[in-house]
């Protein structure tokens, strides 16, 4: 048995997001396809005579929670509950993925870790049982393991894996302040009250700009249902979108329930300009530039 894993887990961002209407549960029923982008944390985890402790390096890494509260404690808790064992590791979040930023980090972490436990544990748990402990973690837990490109329904962690054709260039621009994602959705209710919200539906169009690689294509049919709400909270983000359609984006979007602003680039050349105009601009507080997709977490 190994004395250290290390598991490395990509960001995604949201190519589509339609949300329904809220359920009686209070989450909402999603078509959520995600793209896994190659902007990564990695999670490593080794024995702890101590118990269960997390420490976290990295940008932004003072605003992660190190208690049980952080999804990579909560995945290793979980799995060691199943199995009858003590969660006695040292988890370790090297973090480059930003925090709160709709980009799934968290998430990420809770799949790194459930698979590193997985391996240092020699747990044997089958593909189907670490995806339904992803999903008990959280909506966007289970794609973070899968990666690639995929639908997620029921609340997005019901998985149908999709074909890509390509490889997609992206620029995303960070914001200076996080976003609550329950406060997001909290304002797309309050947005839609007294109107008829229609069921989530993935787009057939937008699958097929994927699995034929074509970013024009995709561009013209990325959308994200809970923008105007990210937007309402945080007017800021329209003058960041704007300066990335200025600067040549094929397409700009809030990604997930944000605060980060995903921009679509025809190639790698004009991701580069795009991502230099944004850093120029002084009006986000980091730029990062990533393709995907990518395959999901993996022992490294």
């Amino acid at each position: 048995m190994s004395v250290t894993v290390t598991v490395r887990v990509p960001a995604k961002v949201n190519v589509q997001l339609a949300v329904g209407a809220a359920r009686p549960d209070g989450y909402h029923d999603l078509a959520n396809v995600f793209l896994a982008v190659g902007l990564y944390d990695e999670v490593t985890v080794t024995p702890s005579p101590d118990g269960l402790r997390v420490t976290c390096a990295g940008p932004d890494a003072g605003e992660v929670p190190l208690d049980r509260t952080n999804l990579a404690a909560r995945a290793a808790l979980v799995l060691a509950g199943r199995y009858g064992r003590d969660a006695d590791v040292h988890l370790h979040i090297a973090k480059d993925i930003p925090v709160a930023g709709g980009m799934a980090g968290g998430s990420a972490d809770g799949a790194g870790a459930l698979l590193a436990c997985d391996a240092l544990w020699g747990t044997g748990a089958s593909r189907a049982e670490l995806l339904d402990i992803c999903a008990e973690l959280g909506s966007d837990v289970p794609f973070s393991l899968v990666g690639g490109a995929a639908l997620g329904t029921g609340r997005g962690e019901r998985l149908t894996e999709l074909e890509v054709g390509g490889t997609f260039h992206w620029v995303f621009a960070m914001a200076s302040r996080g976003l609550s994602t329950p406060a997001v959705f909290r304002e797309f209710d309050r947005l839609g009250e007294g109107r008829e919200i229609p069921e989530p539906v993935a787009s057939r169009e937008l699958i097929g700009a994927l699995a034929k690689g074509d970013p024009y294509a995709l561009a013209a049919t990325v959308s994200n249902d809970l923008q105007p709400a990210a937007l309402s909270l945080f007017p800021e983000l329209a003058d960041t979108l704007a300066v990335g359609r200025a600067a040549g984006a094929l397409a700009a979007l809030v990604s997930g329930s944000g605060p980060t602003t995903a921009f679509l680039a025809r190639d790698a050349e004009a991701r580069e300009g795009i991502a230099g105009v944004l850093r120029a601009s002084g009006i986000c507080r980091t730029v990062r530039t990533a393709a995907g997709p990518v395959p999901g977490a993996m022992v490294v």
